[in-house]
Parts: C-alpha cells; structure tokens; sequence
C-alpha cells in the first residue's frame, strides 16, 4: 500500500496501480469527460492505462464546465 492525493486528499492505494485502474477505484463518471494531472503535468488520455502511479504522486481528475451567460 502506498499514500498518494487525489484532488488535495491523501488516499491508500495498491501501488503501483495505473491511471486508468485509479479512476475505476474513484468510480470517476465520464472519463472521457475529465482532464487529469500527474504532480502538476496534464496526461494525455490515450496514456491513462500506461500511466503509472507510485507513492507521493498527486492526482487531480479535472472537470470542466460550460456555461456563463450571453449578453
């Protein structure tokens, strides 16, 4: 087991563990949908299941909104 952050707080995972198998642990709906970073550097989605993670590394799954208002 191993301490990683996932969006600013600190989670117990089996490492190493991909990307893609941390996102089915978050349960993260629409994966097509989220951006991700790695210890500040965006992952390309075609490399969520090649990405590996290790302890300390910091995961922020990133979703995007649109909206706003037109004038």
């Amino acid at each position: 087991m191993g301490s990683i952050l996932v969006n600013g707080k600190a989670q117990e995972v089996e490492v190493p563990i991909s990307l893609m198998d941390l996102i089915r642990a978050n349960k993260v709906e629409q994966p097509e949908m989220v951006s991700i970073q790695v210890n500040g550097e965006f992952v390309n989605r075609e490399d969520f299941n090649s990405t590996i993670i290790n302890t300390n590394d910091e995961v922020d799954f990133l979703y995007f909104m649109g909206g706003g208002s037109r004038c």
